[in-house]
């Protein structure tokens, strides 16, 4: 199953602007997709192994490798839109 994750940070206007945007997609989204929340000040050696420069980050994971990045807010359509796309 495809791993969508949200590298975020609570300190980010646009990251708390598209947090009901993403768990929105989710309801969609989900089973078919399984969508998680990665917050960076947290998890800073995880946000830096994947190499997120900045946030919001969204990027798809499929059998463990990435498969597809996208930097920037986005709306609920946008986010489903972009994960049907790229998945």
């Amino acid at each position: 199953m495809p791993l969508v994750v949200d590298f975020w940070a609570p300190w980010c206007g646009p990251c708390r602007m598209m947090a009901p945007a993403f768990a929105e997609a989710a309801r969609h989204l989900e089973p078919r997709y399984r969508l998680v929340k990665v917050n960076t000040e947290e998890a800073q050696n995880l946000a830096a192994r994947f190499n997120i420069r900045s946030i919001p980050t969204i990027a798809i994971f499929r059998g463990g490798r990435e498969i597809a990045r996208q930097a920037g807010a986005m709306d609920v359509a946008g986010i489903q839109r972009w994960v049907d796309s790229n998945s």
